[in-house]
This record gives structure tokens, sequence and C-alpha cells, in this order.
């Protein structure tokens, strides 16, 4: 068996990394905490001043800028990480379903969805009170419960299973950007182009990230969410699974997380577990690696609380993206072909892009 090869930092990311954004309640596993240090991305340009400064101010600023970068890059402690599915609900009363309970440098923490918005939030367990009630039986009729009921049932296709498309009539297209183990360099280009078409807002981007791809890639994530931070990009994190494994010589049925001996929850969960700490929280939708999967695969997703997004429109396969379609290309260099069909239409603005959760429910 033969796994995938593994496919600048701003003031902005500065306020982004320095306070953790609140997180959300996991799920149990019985996996070793998780505490991660990332390399900070940042340069230090020319002097601020035209006059030198003495060799002791120079130390003290250099020392205090170490410091600082050295807790930017400080990633959290994710433990006790727990699979649960409970109506929950703000200070506010707004509805939400806890999907994961863990602790984050100690501190209980829920990953909670909103069901009518399907937007994920990680928080501090003492923001929202647990009803106790379950959530299929409280929130059956949201879309949340609803797509993750649709999307895990019958017929089980091989390839391509789960939401393909917006299920309502989307005024827009929803580009989703693979990011799959890759040795080859990061298609920066595209979210450049995908930055333009903002005009000062956010421009919605679902990003599909491989736990090897995350880990091997600090610069890019730290690109990511430093343009996050600057309301350039508003990025929906999918989870494509920890390892993406791939053996070109062996058959669908028996290939990526179909491969025999895969620990299919491990390796969604423990994606999930390295996106938190990193301050990132997972999405309640999942991409199957290679678009593959069979009905444990998706039965047992629909367990884990995570919807299945395929795509009708894979633009190095030759299909051509219309209202409601899910656009995928990779991001991780793999597939040149699609990145270049898709750069002259953001260019020139064809496409109304619009966030991964808009496309369910009415």
């Amino acid at each position: 068996m033969k796994r995938c090869a593994p496919c600048s930092s701003s003031a902005a990311m500065h306020a982004e990394l320095s306070g953790r954004p609140a997180r959300l309640p996991a799920a149990p596993s019985d996996r070793p905490s998780l505490s991660l240090a990332e390399p900070s991305a940042t340069s230090v340009g020319p002097g601020f001043s035209r006059a030198a400064p003495s060799p002791l101010l120079s130390l003290l600023f250099f020392t205090l800028l170490a410091l600082a970068l050295a807790s930017v890059g400080q990633a959290a402690e994710i433990a006790d990480y727990r699979v649960i599915r409970q109506a929950a609900s703000d200070a506010a009363g707004r509805q939400m379903v806890a999907i994961r309970s863990f602790t984050a440098d100690g501190v209980p923490h829920l990953l909670a969805v909103d069901p009518v918005a399907l937007t994920s939030y990680d928080l501090p367990a003492s923001q929202l009170k647990l009803s106790g009630a379950s959530a299929d039986a409280a929130l059956s009729s949201t879309p949340y419960l609803k797509a993750l009921t649709r999307y895990s049932s019958p017929p089980y296709r091989l390839q391509n299973a789960g939401a393909i498309r917006a299920e309502n009539a989307a005024d827009g297209v929803f580009l989703t950007v693979d990011l799959c183990p890759s040795k080859r360099p990061f298609e920066r280009g595209l979210f450049e182009a995908a930055c333009a078409l903002g005009h000062g807002a956010p421009t919605p981007v679902a990003v599909a990230v491989s736990g090897v791809w995350l880990v091997s890639h600090p610069d890019e994530i730290a690109y990511l969410k430093a343009e996050s931070a600057a309301g350039r990009l508003a990025i929906t994190w999918v989870n494509h699974s920890y390892h993406h494994v791939y053996d070109p010589k062996v058959a669908l049925a028996q290939n990526f997380l179909l491969t025999p001996g895969t620990d299919f929850s491990a390796e969604v969960l423990d994606l999930e577990r390295q996106l938190l700490a990193r301050g990132l929280a997972p999405s309640p939708f999942f991409r199957f690696p290679g678009l593959v999967s069979d009905q444990a695969a998706v039965l047992r997703l629909r367990e884990l609380s995570l919807i299945p997004i395929g795509s009708d429109a894979w633009l190095a396969k030759g299909e051509s993206p219309r209202k409601g379609s899910f656009i995928l290309v990779h991001g991780n260099g793999n597939e040149p072909k699609g990145i270049k069909l898709l750069l002259p239409m953001l260019k020139s603005k064809q496409l109304r892009l619009l966030p991964l959760p808009a496309a369910f429910g009415d």
C-alpha cells in the first residue's frame, strides 16, 4: 500500500492567532493528547528608524518580537476527544447541535453546529447549555439533521456519494478546493484570484484539507489564516481524512478509505483535532478521498454527524459548472488542468461564489 506524498505572515494573521477563537465540545477518542507547535513564517523587514538603534534597544526589540511570534505559533493541546450529538443552546437561546466534546489546554470545549445555518463553532463548554435531549429527536426538522439523513440514505454509490450540488435554487456556485497530500507547490494564485472577487468582502471558499497536507504545510496554512483574518477569505474547513491513502494499482472498492485495515474513525477525528489545535473550527462536511466510499463508510460518517460532499463540476475531468454546482479543483499542485480552467472564470468574474453551508435548506 502506498500513502500519497504530502501534496507570510501579516499583522492580520497576528491578530487572529494571538487570541484563539472560541471552541466547541468534541467526541471521545482513545488517542493521546495532541500538542503541536508551528514555526512562524514572519520575517523582519528593514529598520524602522533612520537613526541606528542602540544594541540594547535592538536586543530588547528582537527578544520581544521572538516572544510574540512564539505565542502566535503555539498550538492548543486537544485531549479527551469524544463524539456526541446533543441538542444545546447558547446564552441567546439559539439552538445548536454539540457534536464533539474535548479539552483545549485543559479547558472543556464543545464543537457545535448551528442546525439552520450549518456553520460550526469551537466554544468553551461554559458558553453552551446541553439539553440532555437527542439532537435527532429535538432538531430533526432543521436543514442540518435533514441533510444528515438525506445524504446517508441509499443508493450507496462507489463514487461521488452524498451532496454533489445545492439542494436549493442557489444563484451561484460553490468553490471547493482539495488539499490532498502532495509535494508540489501550493496554488496560491487560485486563492489570490478568489480574493479579488470580494471587492472588500470575504470570498467564500470551502477547503477540503487532509491531515498530512495540513501538518506539512505550516506556511501555507498561515497564509490562509492570514487571508481569513484580513477579511479577504471566508473559509469553510472540510474534512478530507488524515492520511488520504491511495494506491494506483488497487481497485477503487479496496482503495482510499476502503483500504483494508483503515481506521475510519481515526482518519476523521485525528484531522479534526489537528484543525482545532490550530484554532480552526471543522465544518460538518466531509469529502471522501477520491470521492470513493461504500455503505459502511457513509453510515459511519452519519454516526460522526458529518455530511458527505461530492461534486458535479470536477473541472479537470471535463465537468462544467452551472448554478448550484459544487466546483472541485486541487490547490495542492496535483491537478494543474483544473486550476488552468478555473482561473479565467475567476478573473473574468463569471462566477458568483457562495458559502458551502448555503447549499443546504430552502
